[in-house]
């Protein structure tokens, strides 16, 4: 069976890590820190792309309060970046 997280694209595996090390973060958690690294990240381009990974199953939506919602993990994403890394362990050689 081939794990859903290779089709995903990189922003989207990137938004998974990050949800992944932190507890429960809000959108804007998540876009401040992928922010640090990859520059302007838009609003169109942020929520979309949570919202598929919720459709399929790899990240729970919550609400924090009235107007914000948090993320978190599920079980089948961490076991999916668990696979992902050993099979990035299994090719890359540094």
């Amino acid at each position: 069976m081939t794990d859903l997280l290779f089709e995903l694209t990189s922003f989207q595996r990137d938004l998974l890590y990050v949800i992944a090390g932190k507890t429960n973060p809000s959108g804007q958690d998540i876009k401040q820190e992928l922010q640090q690294d990859m520059g302007e990240i838009t609003h169109g381009r942020l929520y979309p792309n949570l919202d598929t990974l919720v459709k399929l199953d790899f990240v729970e939506k919550g609400k924090s309060d009235r107007r914000t919602n948090y993320y978190s993990s599920t079980e089948k994403a961490i076991e999916s970046l668990k696979r992902r890394r050993e099979w990035e362990d299994g090719h890359v050689n540094l």
